[in-house]
């Protein structure tokens, strides 16, 4: 492996045992699970479900908080060591054609709203922003806050994302596609480059990711605007991005099972857990 890609391998598992470590230490010492106190304040749930379950619904709770970011940080890790520069939140101001905006919202209400006797419109990024970009009018003020910005230091290229979990829903994901219109409609663009962004495929490849939610906005399998699993990686980080993250998040993975196994629900983990991690 590359000596930046090693780099980048173990910030990123650093950034994941951080976050591991403030889990394990709330759930093991500062909120542990107390069965009595489970037994006492939902006795009838306790008299009709065994205490294990409850158990790990306590854990989950615990967990989803710190890691909520976690694929926003991740991906910051990873453009430090691949294009140099990156940043949560950013916002980019710039100028949109008024008939531009116009014509965006009517793109989006179109793919939402079909009238009665007529064919669903279908989405096709590059119909689209053809259409978009026709549009003239008066300058407005526009300002677009993007999930992260990424800057190519070599290059002085700078690329936005809007960046969703693998199966994110339909109404965010209308407000990333209204976003990444309006940052390719701004005149002068401020960015060589906006993206849709999902950092893992659970489908396996491009033409197999059939959620349905994000395909009302998006062509998900052919729109160049839509960046899934390893694009997204090799984008902020360069080739071999993808496979050093999926080695990172597995091997920790192996070891952070194994001690949720025993340290938090005082069992040995079964046989074959260890196999089960990212592809």
């Amino acid at each position: 492996m590359p000596h930046n890609k090693k780099l980048m391998k173990d910030a990123i598992q650093a950034k994941i045992g951080g976050l591991r470590e403030r889990v394990m230490d709330r759930v093991l010492r500062t909120d542990p699970f107390i069965a009595e106190k489970h037994r006492a304040d939902k006795p009838l749930y306790a008299a009709l479900v065994p205490d294990e379950i409850f158990k790990g619904s306590h854990f989950e709770r615990r967990f989803v908080t710190p890691f909520g970011g976690v694929w926003e940080d991740l991906a910051v890790t990873a453009a430090q060591y691949g294009l140099g520069s990156d940043q949560r939140g950013v916002m980019i101001s710039g100028t949109v054609k008024q008939d531009r905006l116009r014509r965006i919202a009517k793109v989006l209400n179109d793919l939402e709203h079909t009238a009665r006797g007529i064919e669903r419109v279908r989405p096709d990024w590059d119909k689209e922003l053809a259409y978009i970009l026709e549009g003239g009018g008066e300058d407005i003020p526009v300002q677009v806050i993007c999930d992260l910005f990424v800057t190519d230091t070599e290059k002085n290229l700078k690329y936005a994302f809007e960046l969703k979990a693998p199966l994110p829903n339909s109404d965010q994901t209308k407000v990333s596609k209204e976003k990444i219109l309006k940052l390719h409609a701004m005149e002068p663009c401020q960015v060589n480059g906006a993206y849709y962004a999902l950092p893992y495929n659970p489908y396996g490849k491009r033409e197999n990711y059939t959620w349905s939610f994000p395909a009302r906005w998006f062509n998900m399998k052919e729109d160049e605007a839509v960046l899934i699993g390893d694009e997204f990686w090799e984008k902020i980080g360069g080739v071999g991005t993808y496979q050093a993250f999926i080695e990172a998040v597995n091997e920790i993975g192996k070891e952070y099972k194994e001690r949720i196994y025993r340290e938090f629900l005082g069992i040995e983990p079964p046989p074959g857990s260890e196999s089960v991690g990212l592809l």
